[in-house]
C-alpha cells in the first residue's frame, strides 16, 4: 500500500546515487547480494538481542535493495536481475522472523511462526499473479520498473520494513505486531487471489 507513494520520494535520490555506482563499475546483482548479507548479519543480530545494531543493518540492508533496482535502471534491466532481486526479499524477510524466534522462543514462537506462514501464503499468491500476469500479458503503473508484475495490497515490502523497524526498537512488542501483521498478510494474499479469480477465471 505504501510501495508507490514511497518510491516517489526516494527514487531521485536513489538514482542520483545509482549513477555513482555505475560509474565505479558495481553492478545491480552485486548490490542485491551486499544487501542480502547484510540483512542476513542482521538477522543474526536480532538473534544475539543487538536489536539497535540489527536496526542499522536492515536500513543499510534496504537501502541496497533500493539501489539495485535503480542501478539496474541505470544500464541494463535483466529477468534474472528481478528474479535474484525478489527471492533475496524473501530470505531476508523469513531470516529476520526466524531471528526474532531465535532470541526469545518461549515469547516469539508461536507469533513468529504464524507470521512466517502469512508470509509464505502472501508470498505464494504474489507470486503466483505475477506468472498468470506475464502470460496474459497484463500492462499496469506498478510493474513499468520491475522485471515481474507487482501486485498491491494492504501489506507491502514497506509495510514489512516498518514492522521490521518497530519491532528491533521495542522488541518485546513482537509476539502482539507480528500476530497482527500475520492477520493482514492473510487478509492480502486472500484479497489477491479472489482477484485473481475474477481477472483468470476463464
Amino acid at each position: 500500500m505504501l510501495d508507490a507513494p514511497i518510491r516517489k520520494l526516494i527514487d531521485p535520490t536513489l538514482n542520483k546515487i545509482a549513477l555513482i555506482l555505475v560509474k565505479a563499475g558495481i553492478s545491480a546483482n552485486a548490490i542485491t547480494l551486499f544487501g542480502l548479507t547484510i540483512g542476513l548479519a542482521g538477522a543474526i543480530a536480532i538473534a544475539a538481542n543487538w536489536f539497535l545494531f540489527a536496526l542499522l543493518l536492515i536500513i543499510l540492508s534496504r537501502i541496497a535493495d533500493g539501489l539495485d533496482g535503480a542501478v539496474a535502471r541505470a544500464t541494463k534491466k535483466t529477468d534474472f536481475g528481478g528474479y535474484l532481486d525478489i527471492s533475496v526479499d524473501f530470505l531476508f524477510y523469513g531470516a529476520v522472523v526466524f531471528g526474532f524466534i531465535v532470541a526469545n522462543p518461549s515469547a516469539n514462537a508461536i507469533a513468529g511462526a504464524f507470521l512466517l506462514v502469512s508470509f509464505y501464503f502472501n508470498g505464494a499468491t504474489f507470486l503466483g499473479y505475477a506468472i498468470l500476469a506475464q502470460k496474459h500479458e497484463l500492462k499496469g503503473d506498478k510493474q513499468s520498473e520491475k522485471s515481474i508484475y507487482f501486485s498491491g495490497g494492504l501489506m507491502e515490502g514497506s509495510e514489512t520494513i516498518i514492522l521490521f523497524i518497530i519491532i528491533c526498537i521495542w522488541p518485546k512488542l513482537f509476539p502482539f505486531l507480528a500476530l497482527i501483521f500475520g492477520v493482514v498478510a492473510f487478509y492480502t494474499a486472500t484479497m489477491r487471489l479472489l482477484h485473481a479469480k475474477k481477472v483468470f477465471l476463464d
